[in-house]
């Protein structure tokens, strides 16, 4: 069966995410590698709100009415507009957690999904239910990436008379 291998993976990124957010303090939690990149706190807000806002409500309008519009989103826009720099990471962690241990119920309590339904994106197309399940883990995988990437970069930015190079070496 398609869902228990993604729920598994779901549970295991969200273990992955709060590793990489817990004991960050405040200044690397705010830290950005260049000023159009985001910091960790950035991050997890975003994963945060594209839990509910975006994969969980699409998947949920996909599996229930495939033929009405998605709600919008505007990921890049909330960056911005929901101050995600200046929040606490911790209360941000836990937002983070408590939405995905939701979206896990919700996965949970789905009977018999159609992952075949379909929603006409404008953009992309025809986007089945099991391309926004499979989609939103592969999202976690990404910014689970940049996680890593930014922690390795704020200690090489912290640490600019010392070298890496030895980390690299294979």
């Amino acid at each position: 069966m398609f869902l228990p291998p993604i729920l598994i993976r779901m549970k295991a990124n969200a273990g992955a995410i709060s590793v990489l957010a817990t004991g960050v303090e405040n200044g690397q939690a705010r830290w950005k590698p260049e000023l159009d990149q985001w910091s960790i706190l950035e991050v997890v807000n975003h994963l945060a709100d594209r839990e509910v806002e975006d994969f969980r409500a699409r998947l949920d309008f996909t599996l229930n009415r495939p033929y009405e519009p998605w709600p919008p989103i505007n990921p890049e826009e909330w960056l911005v507009e929901r101050s995600y720099n200046s929040r606490s990471l911790d209360k941000s962690l836990d937002r983070f957690l408590t939405r995905r241990r939701e979206s896990l119920a919700f996965l949970e309590d789905l009977e018999s999904p159609d992952w075949t339904l379909a929603y006409e994106h404008p953009r992309l197309g025809a986007i089945t239910a099991g391309d926004l399940i499979t989609s939103w883990v592969a999202h976690d995988y990404r910014y689970i990436g940049q996680l890593n990437r930014l922690h390795r970069e704020f200690l090489v930015s912290e640490v600019s008379s010392h070298s890496v190079r030895y980390a690299e070496d294979r």
